[in-house]
């Protein structure tokens, strides 16, 4: 199951994008990708000539995650920080996220997600309100839809693996 198949992206408020996907595996395998280091760093890294050598995640209410991304290409590089202010494993899980190194990026973002399954597969729902209209605009802007179905895709093909390695 590749992007064309389940990725979508919507604007369901002025200051919010919902990205869903639906993944060939339990919620707790898609619970334990998008809070697991050692995974995280494998498929968060968007489009090729990305790598993350930052990733670390304490995962807890008030617990914070602090990624940093590098381009292989001339070694720039930017990040995300953020708190845990929810959990609810595998099904719930809400943070707050701040870009670094990123130019006019603008406060916390309140990061929602949730993990439901269904008829054998998960289905996750990302929804990311911005502190205001301009920061979700300049978000969907970016290309950061495409980072993400790109990612998406790639945690598509390490669910495969285990798979095929079960």
């Amino acid at each position: 199951m590749k992007l064309s198949d389940t990725f979508e992206v919507t604007l369901p408020g002025d200051r919010e994008i919902r990205m869903t996907r639906v993944f060939d595996a339990t919620p707790e395998m898609v619970f334990d990708a998008f809070t697991n280091p050692e995974i995280v760093k494998r498929w968060l890294l968007g489009p090729e000539g990305w790598s993350m050598p930052v990733c670390e995640i304490d995962l807890r209410e008030g617990g914070a995650f602090h990624y940093v991304w590098r381009s292989d290409e001339d070694g720039t590089e930017f990040g995300i920080r953020g708190n845990y202010t929810e959990i609810d494993s595998p099904g719930y899980m809400v943070h707050t996220e701040r870009f670094e190194g990123v130019p006019d990026a603008e406060g916390d973002s309140i990061v929602t997600n949730e993990i439901t399954g269904e008829d054998g597969k998960t289905r996750m729902t990302m929804t990311v309100l911005y502190p205001s209209k301009e920061a979700r605009d300049g978000a969907k802007a970016s290309g950061m839809e495409t980072g993400v179905a790109i990612s998406y895709d790639r945690l598509e093909s390490i669910f495969e693996e285990k798979a095929r390695a079960a």
